[in-house]
Protein backbone atom coordinates (compact mmCIF):
# COMPACT_ATOMS: atom_id res chain seq x y z
CA UNK A 1 0.00 0.00 0.00
CA UNK A 2 1.22 3.53 -0.96
CA UNK A 3 2.12 5.69 1.88
CA UNK A 4 -0.65 8.46 0.17
CA UNK A 5 -3.40 5.85 0.37
CA UNK A 6 -2.64 4.44 4.25
CA UNK A 7 -2.67 8.58 4.98
CA UNK A 8 -6.24 8.76 3.02
CA UNK A 9 -7.25 5.62 5.05
CA UNK A 10 -5.99 7.37 8.71
CA UNK A 11 -8.00 9.82 7.90
CA UNK A 12 -10.75 7.94 6.87
CA UNK A 13 -10.93 6.38 10.87
CA UNK A 14 -10.02 9.47 12.52
CA UNK A 15 -12.93 10.94 10.73
CA UNK A 16 -15.21 7.57 12.35
CA UNK A 17 -13.13 8.18 15.51
CA UNK A 18 -14.65 11.93 15.85
CA UNK A 19 -18.14 10.15 15.51
CA UNK A 20 -17.14 7.94 18.66
CA UNK A 21 -15.61 10.36 20.45
CA UNK A 22 -18.95 12.08 20.34
CA UNK A 23 -21.19 9.24 20.81
CA UNK A 24 -22.50 10.65 24.13
CA UNK A 25 -24.85 12.77 22.50
CA UNK A 26 -26.36 9.72 20.34
CA UNK A 27 -28.49 8.72 22.85
CA UNK A 28 -32.29 9.78 21.25
CA UNK A 29 -34.06 7.37 19.29
CA UNK A 30 -34.76 8.76 15.76
CA UNK A 31 -38.18 6.90 14.79
CA UNK A 32 -39.69 10.45 14.03
CA UNK A 33 -38.81 12.82 10.98
CA UNK A 34 -39.99 15.98 11.80
CA UNK A 35 -39.92 18.66 9.44
CA UNK A 36 -39.23 22.53 10.93
CA UNK A 37 -40.16 25.59 8.70
CA UNK A 38 -37.35 28.14 8.05
CA UNK A 39 -39.11 30.64 6.32
CA UNK A 40 -41.96 29.53 3.39
CA UNK A 41 -40.14 27.61 1.57
CA UNK A 42 -36.82 26.46 3.14
CA UNK A 43 -37.21 23.79 5.93
CA UNK A 44 -35.12 21.31 7.95
CA UNK A 45 -35.00 18.07 9.50
CA UNK A 46 -32.85 18.24 12.79
CA UNK A 47 -31.51 14.88 14.16
CA UNK A 48 -31.59 14.82 17.57
CA UNK A 49 -28.17 12.60 17.98
CA UNK A 50 -24.68 13.66 17.08
CA UNK A 51 -21.85 11.01 16.96
CA UNK A 52 -21.33 7.76 16.46
CA UNK A 53 -24.12 6.00 14.64
CA UNK A 54 -25.80 3.04 16.70
CA UNK A 55 -28.74 0.31 17.05
CA UNK A 56 -30.99 2.34 18.63
CA UNK A 57 -30.69 5.43 15.98
CA UNK A 58 -30.41 3.64 13.15
CA UNK A 59 -27.27 5.65 11.81
CA UNK A 60 -29.46 8.60 11.76
CA UNK A 61 -27.01 11.64 13.38
CA UNK A 62 -26.90 14.67 10.62
CA UNK A 63 -29.25 16.98 10.04
CA UNK A 64 -31.46 17.18 6.18
CA UNK A 65 -32.26 20.70 4.82
CA UNK A 66 -34.39 21.17 2.04
CA UNK A 67 -36.43 24.07 -0.79
CA UNK A 68 -39.18 24.04 -2.20
CA UNK A 69 -39.66 25.24 -5.45
CA UNK A 70 -41.55 25.82 -7.98
CA UNK A 71 -40.34 22.83 -10.53
CA UNK A 72 -39.35 20.30 -7.10
CA UNK A 73 -37.30 20.16 -4.44
CA UNK A 74 -33.98 20.70 -3.82
CA UNK A 75 -32.55 18.56 -1.14
CA UNK A 76 -29.06 19.32 0.74
CA UNK A 77 -28.04 15.99 1.68
CA UNK A 78 -29.62 12.23 2.48
CA UNK A 79 -28.47 11.15 5.62
CA UNK A 80 -26.66 7.91 6.20
CA UNK A 81 -28.94 5.04 4.49
CA UNK A 82 -31.36 4.58 2.05
CA UNK A 83 -34.08 4.14 4.77
CA UNK A 84 -33.04 7.01 6.48
CA UNK A 85 -33.43 8.84 2.79
CA UNK A 86 -36.94 7.03 2.50
CA UNK A 87 -37.88 8.52 6.17
CA UNK A 88 -36.67 12.28 4.63
CA UNK A 89 -38.71 11.49 1.51
CA UNK A 90 -42.07 10.71 3.65
CA UNK A 91 -41.20 14.11 5.39
CA UNK A 92 -41.06 15.92 2.52
CA UNK A 93 -43.97 14.69 1.77
CA UNK A 94 -45.60 16.04 4.56
CA UNK A 95 -44.85 19.92 3.29
CA UNK A 96 -45.32 19.27 -0.42
CA UNK A 97 -46.04 16.97 -3.21
CA UNK A 98 -43.37 18.20 -5.42
CA UNK A 99 -40.91 15.54 -5.66
CA UNK A 100 -37.17 15.84 -4.71
CA UNK A 101 -35.86 16.73 -8.22
CA UNK A 102 -32.03 17.87 -7.26
CA UNK A 103 -29.99 16.39 -4.19
CA UNK A 104 -26.63 18.46 -3.24
CA UNK A 105 -24.38 16.02 -1.24
CA UNK A 106 -22.39 18.97 0.68
CA UNK A 107 -19.38 16.46 1.44
CA UNK A 108 -18.04 12.76 1.08
CA UNK A 109 -18.68 11.72 5.00
CA UNK A 110 -21.16 8.57 5.19
CA UNK A 111 -23.88 10.44 7.04
CA UNK A 112 -24.38 13.23 4.71
CA UNK A 113 -24.68 11.24 1.10
CA UNK A 114 -25.66 7.35 1.78
CA UNK A 115 -29.36 8.08 1.41
CA UNK A 116 -28.98 9.17 -2.31
CA UNK A 117 -30.56 5.90 -3.37
CA UNK A 118 -33.84 6.69 -1.80
CA UNK A 119 -34.38 9.39 -4.34
CA UNK A 120 -33.79 7.61 -8.09
CA UNK A 121 -36.56 7.65 -9.29
CA UNK A 122 -37.42 11.13 -9.38
CA UNK A 123 -34.14 13.41 -9.12
CA UNK A 124 -32.49 14.66 -12.21
CA UNK A 125 -29.21 15.42 -10.65
CA UNK A 126 -27.47 14.38 -7.95
CA UNK A 127 -24.70 17.09 -6.89
CA UNK A 128 -20.97 17.75 -5.75
CA UNK A 129 -17.95 18.70 -5.79
CA UNK A 130 -14.83 16.98 -7.41
CA UNK A 131 -12.92 16.34 -4.54
CA UNK A 132 -16.29 15.26 -2.56
CA UNK A 133 -17.02 12.42 -5.28
CA UNK A 134 -13.47 10.78 -5.72
CA UNK A 135 -13.00 10.24 -1.47
CA UNK A 136 -16.92 9.03 -1.80
CA UNK A 137 -15.87 6.34 -4.72
CA UNK A 138 -12.59 5.63 -2.96
CA UNK A 139 -14.53 5.50 0.59
CA UNK A 140 -18.09 4.97 -0.08
CA UNK A 141 -17.72 0.65 0.74
CA UNK A 142 -15.80 0.77 3.88
CA UNK A 143 -17.91 3.71 5.14
CA UNK A 144 -21.20 1.77 4.23
CA UNK A 145 -19.68 -1.31 5.98
CA UNK A 146 -18.85 0.73 8.62
CA UNK A 147 -22.33 1.71 9.95
CA UNK A 148 -23.67 -1.26 8.77
CA UNK A 149 -21.70 -3.16 11.42
CA UNK A 150 -21.86 -0.52 14.35
CA UNK A 151 -25.72 -0.24 13.85
CA UNK A 152 -26.15 -4.13 14.09
CA UNK A 153 -27.84 -3.62 10.49
CA UNK A 154 -30.46 -1.86 11.49
CA UNK A 155 -29.29 0.78 8.66
CA UNK A 156 -30.70 -1.98 6.54
CA UNK A 157 -29.91 -2.38 2.65
CA UNK A 158 -28.31 0.32 0.69
CA UNK A 159 -26.99 0.87 -2.70
CA UNK A 160 -24.25 3.49 -3.17
CA UNK A 161 -25.21 5.50 -5.35
CA UNK A 162 -22.58 8.49 -5.97
CA UNK A 163 -23.31 12.35 -7.54
CA UNK A 164 -23.24 12.85 -11.68
CA UNK A 165 -22.90 16.58 -11.47
CA UNK A 166 -20.01 18.50 -10.68
CA UNK A 167 -20.31 22.30 -9.04
CA UNK A 168 -17.28 24.51 -8.92
CA UNK A 169 -16.28 27.52 -6.77
CA UNK A 170 -18.40 30.33 -7.62
CA UNK A 171 -21.16 28.85 -9.67
CA UNK A 172 -24.79 30.18 -9.63
CA UNK A 173 -27.88 28.26 -10.51
CA UNK A 174 -31.37 28.71 -10.56
CA UNK A 175 -33.54 25.36 -9.53
CA UNK A 176 -36.92 26.22 -10.01
CA UNK A 177 -36.97 29.95 -9.64
CA UNK A 178 -34.83 29.88 -6.72
CA UNK A 179 -30.94 31.66 -6.89
CA UNK A 180 -28.37 29.57 -5.16
CA UNK A 181 -24.88 30.36 -5.64
CA UNK A 182 -22.12 27.97 -4.53
CA UNK A 183 -19.56 27.78 -2.22
CA UNK A 184 -16.72 25.88 -1.88
CA UNK A 185 -14.76 25.97 1.75
CA UNK A 186 -11.72 24.71 -0.25
CA UNK A 187 -11.33 21.71 1.76
CA UNK A 188 -12.08 23.29 5.07
CA UNK A 189 -13.61 20.24 6.92
CA UNK A 190 -13.15 17.59 4.27
CA UNK A 191 -11.80 17.55 0.49
CA UNK A 192 -14.20 19.29 -1.41
CA UNK A 193 -17.03 20.52 0.87
CA UNK A 194 -19.81 22.44 -0.71
CA UNK A 195 -22.48 25.88 0.55
CA UNK A 196 -24.93 26.99 -0.70
CA UNK A 197 -26.45 30.78 -0.26
CA UNK A 198 -29.96 31.71 -0.98
CA UNK A 199 -29.06 35.49 -2.04
CA UNK A 200 -33.20 36.20 -1.45
CA UNK A 201 -33.61 34.78 1.52
CA UNK A 202 -30.55 35.28 3.07
CA UNK A 203 -29.73 31.40 4.17
CA UNK A 204 -26.43 29.58 4.26
CA UNK A 205 -26.49 26.22 4.38
CA UNK A 206 -23.22 25.03 5.00
CA UNK A 207 -23.04 21.53 6.21
CA UNK A 208 -20.35 19.91 8.63
CA UNK A 209 -18.38 23.66 7.60
CA UNK A 210 -20.76 25.34 9.37
CA UNK A 211 -21.45 24.59 13.40
CA UNK A 212 -24.01 25.63 15.95
CA UNK A 213 -24.44 24.21 19.22
CA UNK A 214 -20.73 22.78 18.99
CA UNK A 215 -16.97 23.51 18.43
CA UNK A 216 -16.53 23.50 14.60
CA UNK A 217 -15.23 19.82 13.08
CA UNK A 218 -12.20 19.80 12.35
CA UNK A 219 -11.10 17.00 10.66
CA UNK A 220 -7.16 15.19 9.87
CA UNK A 221 -7.88 15.48 6.19
CA UNK A 222 -9.52 19.38 6.41
CA UNK A 223 -7.49 22.69 5.90
CA UNK A 224 -7.99 24.91 9.00
CA UNK A 225 -6.33 28.17 7.79
CA UNK A 226 -9.29 27.94 4.72
CA UNK A 227 -12.18 26.94 7.28
CA UNK A 228 -10.95 30.23 9.00
CA UNK A 229 -11.20 31.80 5.23
CA UNK A 230 -14.37 30.02 4.27
CA UNK A 231 -16.12 31.45 7.24
CA UNK A 232 -14.97 34.56 7.56
CA UNK A 233 -16.74 34.58 3.65
CA UNK A 234 -19.74 33.42 5.22
CA UNK A 235 -19.68 36.00 7.60
CA UNK A 236 -19.41 38.92 5.09
CA UNK A 237 -22.24 37.80 3.62
CA UNK A 238 -24.28 38.83 6.42
CA UNK A 239 -26.55 35.37 6.39
CA UNK A 240 -30.46 35.85 8.71
CA UNK A 241 -30.15 32.45 9.28
CA UNK A 242 -27.25 29.41 9.27
CA UNK A 243 -27.98 25.93 8.29
CA UNK A 244 -25.84 23.65 9.92
CA UNK A 245 -25.24 19.82 9.54
CA UNK A 246 -25.44 19.01 12.83
CA UNK A 247 -27.87 20.97 15.87
CA UNK A 248 -29.86 23.58 15.16
CA UNK A 249 -30.44 26.31 13.19
CA UNK A 250 -28.40 29.76 13.96
CA UNK A 251 -27.22 32.81 12.59
CA UNK A 252 -24.53 34.90 11.69
CA UNK A 253 -23.16 35.55 15.62
CA UNK A 254 -22.45 31.19 15.74
CA UNK A 255 -20.19 32.30 12.29
CA UNK A 256 -18.18 34.87 13.68
CA UNK A 257 -17.85 32.94 16.94
CA UNK A 258 -16.25 29.94 15.37
CA UNK A 259 -14.02 31.70 12.64
CA UNK A 260 -12.43 33.55 15.97
CA UNK A 261 -11.97 30.65 17.82
CA UNK A 262 -10.33 28.48 15.30
CA UNK A 263 -7.75 31.73 14.59
CA UNK A 264 -7.08 31.86 17.87
CA UNK A 265 -6.22 28.41 18.35
CA UNK A 266 -4.60 27.91 15.64
CA UNK A 267 -2.35 31.21 15.71
CA UNK A 268 -1.58 30.14 18.97
CA UNK A 269 -0.36 26.39 18.19
CA UNK A 270 1.58 27.55 15.34
CA UNK A 271 3.70 30.03 17.10
CA UNK A 272 4.60 27.61 19.63
CA UNK A 273 5.23 24.99 17.15
CA UNK A 274 7.83 26.83 15.32
CA UNK A 275 9.81 27.39 18.73
CA UNK A 276 9.70 24.50 19.76
CA UNK A 277 6.90 24.23 22.36
CA UNK A 278 5.17 21.32 23.63
CA UNK A 279 1.48 20.65 23.06
CA UNK A 280 0.77 20.02 26.99
CA UNK A 281 1.76 23.57 27.19
CA UNK A 282 0.18 25.23 24.53
CA UNK A 283 -3.08 23.63 25.81
CA UNK A 284 -2.49 24.77 29.86
CA UNK A 285 -1.82 28.54 27.78
CA UNK A 286 -4.90 28.01 25.69
CA UNK A 287 -7.83 26.84 28.49
CA UNK A 288 -6.18 30.06 30.42
CA UNK A 289 -6.62 32.21 27.57
CA UNK A 290 -9.97 31.03 25.88
CA UNK A 291 -11.79 29.16 28.78
CA UNK A 292 -13.42 32.04 30.61
CA UNK A 293 -14.83 33.54 26.76
CA UNK A 294 -15.49 30.32 24.89
CA UNK A 295 -16.53 27.55 27.57
CA UNK A 296 -20.23 28.54 27.78
CA UNK A 297 -20.75 29.30 24.23
CA UNK A 298 -20.37 25.35 23.27
CA UNK A 299 -21.76 22.07 24.78
CA UNK A 300 -18.44 20.43 24.08
CA UNK A 301 -15.53 23.25 24.73
CA UNK A 302 -13.93 20.58 27.61
CA UNK A 303 -14.01 17.65 25.57
CA UNK A 304 -13.04 19.36 22.25
CA UNK A 305 -10.34 21.82 22.77
CA UNK A 306 -7.56 18.97 24.00
CA UNK A 307 -8.43 16.65 20.65
CA UNK A 308 -8.21 20.40 18.85
CA UNK A 309 -4.88 21.36 20.05
CA UNK A 310 -2.86 17.90 19.47
CA UNK A 311 -4.72 17.18 16.24
CA UNK A 312 -3.19 21.15 15.14
CA UNK A 313 -0.14 20.27 16.00
CA UNK A 314 0.13 17.20 14.00
CA UNK A 315 -1.28 19.49 11.04
CA UNK A 316 1.90 21.95 11.06
CA UNK A 317 4.04 18.87 10.08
Amino acid sequence: MSKKNTIKIINLIFSLIFLIVHSSFASTDNSDFVVTTITQNVYSIVSPSKGLPTPKNKGWNSNIHFVVTKKGVLLFDTGSSESIGLKIKKAIKSITDQPVRWIINSHSHADHWLGNAAFTNTAFEIITSSKALATMKEHGQPSLDFYFKVTKGTIGSTQLVYPTVILMQGIKRNFGGIDVEIILSNDGHSPGDILIWLPKQKIIIGGDVLSSDWMPMITGHGNIPNLIKTLNTVAKLNPTIVLTGHGKATNVESVTRDAGLLSSIWKKVKSDYEKGGKSNETLKDIRTKLNPKYKTLYKDFELEIERYVNLMYELQH
